[in-house]
């Protein structure tokens, strides 16, 4: 693989992760004044219209069977994923959520190695995530007596892990088409949208004009639209597509480690000496997951 072009696939999965790591924040303003339902229904619109001005060109897919694997990729990355994950935050802890869907690069190295040819499973990968899941369970649950597990919650947690595992293998399918990445990440939001219609109707779906014009919920819902989503998936999926569906899931460790410098920078948040020994677990985790070693690979037989 070109080096040049490698290093472009880390950049952009480092950037990817950096801004969805500072989602939370984001996020939390915006729960006190918009439902989870509205919140994600207005930032894909956002995304997917901003996909269709920068490229308002029409995507023609080549094969009907091509257009199932935008459809699962739709339903999978973007209505699954955010609602088992909203859904599961109101039933269990966030920080048992934070820990179980940072799982989601494991679930991806066994999808990607069971239907990918090329992707391969190397005892590093395994190594590594050990050591990072050690540094996240150490950041989520740093200072708190409240480790409890919620059957129901933790369940949509794993699902949502698994479901955002099954949207990396198939984007990495889908980059095996040769489409134009914004067109196909466009078609991607058009039918997560698409899914999440009934969703609506169950969860309710009523968002106030006037509270969404106020400066910092528009900015919020702004940011979440046109970098979260619009921005973010393009540079994900083209990272999938240069890097394979394993090493670029491997990023996916980072998020808690951003999102709590980010919660001590933005909301003053204090941090302790385990979550920055959980900071340095997590980043080695991620660091031995990307060495390198032909004769630790797993072949598929």
């Amino acid at each position: 693989m070109d080096r040049k072009k490698d290093i472009q696939g880390h950049l952009f999965a480092f950037v990817t992760i950096f801004i969805w790591g500072t989602t939370f924040i984001s996020t939390k303003i915006l729960l006190k004044a918009i439902s989870p339902i509205e919140i994600l229904f207005i930032r894909f619109t956002i995304g997917f219209i901003v996909l269709l001005v920068f490229c308002p060109h029409r995507l023609k897919v080549k094969d009907r069977k091509q257009e199932l694997y935008f459809a699962a990729a739709g339903l999978c990355g973007v209505t699954l994923y955010y609602l088992f994950e909203n859904i599961a935050l109101t039933y269990t802890f966030a920080s048992n959520v934070g820990v179980i869907i940072s799982i989601a690069p494991f679930f991806t190295a066994i999808f990607a190695h069971l239907f990918l040819d090329r992707e391969k499973l190397r005892l590093q990968f395994f190594i590594g995530f050990a050591v990072a899941v050690m540094g996240i369970f150490l950041l989520s649950f740093n200072g708190s007596n409240n480790l409890k597990l919620n059957p129901l919650g933790d369940i949509l947690a794993v699902l949502a892990a698994v479901v955002w595992a099954a949207y990396s293998v198939l984007t990495k399918r889908i980059s095996g088409f040769h489409y134009n990445t914004i067109q196909a990440t466009r078609r991607i939001f058009f039918y997560g949208l698409v899914f999440m219609v009934p969703a609506l109707y169950i969860f309710g779906f009523e968002p106030k004009i006037n509270q969404l014009m106020q400066p910092v919920i528009l900015f919020n819902i702004l940011f979440l639209g046109l970098g979260a989503s619009a921005l973010c998936f393009v540079t994900w999926n083209t990272s999938v597509k240069i890097l394979g569906a394993i090493k670029t899931s491997v990023y996916i460790y980072m998020v808690p480690v951003i999102t709590v410098i980010t919660s001590v920078i933005v909301l003053r948040e204090t941090i302790t000496g385990i979550a920055v020994f959980g900071i340095v677990l997590t980043l080695s985790g991620l660091i031995i997951s990307e060495m390198k070693s032909q004769k630790l690979c797993f072949s598929k037989s």
